[in-house]
């Protein structure tokens, strides 16, 4: 198997223009993409054509940071070329509405809302990423309505025809480390302070992070980071997030949902994420094949491998 150099032109190909429509770009996504993304499939077209399991690529971003549009763009790409290729989100892996109502009432309010670690279902996640490696039938695909704040059902998960030979997994906690415990004493924000004053959330969260993702992490084979400038960005760009969610509604013909945020919510919602986003951008830089750093408005002003 050999992956072409993907040259995007005025004159694109009808993948790309699918992936444009899809996700809602301009063309010139493509340029920089070609230029920027490629080489994430290119320097493992070797591990692509030998390995007799499918390659994993870990794409870490904060909420809006673009890396579910990567993840796609990717799997777009490696398809065009002719691989077996999923993209799936630790999102997909919520717990539905209903467990996650049940965990706040018996370990704490906060957990009934989804996002940070210990509010995902990692044995289904473990389970879905092994039944893609298998070599033989077809493998169910989890998907979550963030419209809805709820998993969809069984009859509308995706279906993968296996064998797959890539993997896409991307998540905004993707990677993280659990803290030292004498790290949760102070709050990092008015939320935690106010919300969490005997810091049993942050616990419950840290010590989820540190068992069972740790092992879901490890299948990973190559790391992509989309590096925000800062946490201070994030609101911003989930704002940016939360309208493009809107917009599809109502292009579907569809009502809006209650469970859209309003910009006070989002505030309020990111501030849940704040201390994992703010420790990862610290930490894992170091530990990923191909780095991106972002500045504000969301442009690659510079790309690394500290990890060759």
């Amino acid at each position: 198997m050999t992956l072409k150099k993907n040259n995007s032109t005025p004159q694109n190909s009808s993948w790309q223009i699918d992936f444009l429509e899809r996700n809602a770009l301009e063309a010139d996504y493509l340029t920089k993409a070609a230029q920027l993304f490629d080489p994430i499939l290119h320097s493992q077209k070797l591990n692509l054509t030998l390995l007799k399991k499918p390659l994993v690529i870990g794409i870490n971003g904060t909420q809006g940071s673009g890396k579910s549009t990567l993840a796609d763009y990717l799997k777009s790409y490696a398809c065009a070329e002719g691989l077996s290729a999923v993209s799936i989100s630790l999102d997909d892996f919520y717990l539905t509405r209903k467990e996650r109502f049940q965990l706040s009432r018996d370990t704490h309010p906060l957990l009934a809302t989804r996002g940070v670690p210990g509010t995902h279902d990692i044995a289904l996640a473990m389970r879905t990423l092994n039944r893609l490696s298998q070599k033989t039938g077809t493998a169910t695909i989890p998907r979550f309505d963030k419209s809805r704040d709820d998993r969809y059902p069984k009859e509308h998960w995706e279906k993968a025809q296996l064998p797959v030979q890539l993997i896409l997994l991307e998540g905004w906690c993707l990677g993280a480390k659990p803290q030292p415990d004498d790290s949760l004493k102070v709050p990092v924000n008015q939320f935690e302070k106010n919300h969490d004053a005997n810091q049993a959330w942050r616990e419950y969260v840290n010590n989820a992070l540190a068992k069972n993702y740790q092992s879901l992490f490890e299948k990973v084979d190559q790391w992509v980071m989309l590096r925000a400038p800062s946490f201070d960005a994030v609101y911003k760009w989930r704002l940016h997030q939360e309208e493009k969610l809107k917009k599809k509604i109502l292009t579907q013909g569809k009502p809006l949902p209650p469970e859209i945020m309003q910009p006070d919510e989002i505030k309020r919602f990111i501030e849940h994420y704040q201390r994992i986003t703010e420790t990862t951008l610290i930490d894992l830089p170091k530990r990923v094949h191909h780095l991106y750093h972002l500045d504000d408005l969301r442009e690659i002003t510079k790309y690394e491998t500290p990890v060759a």
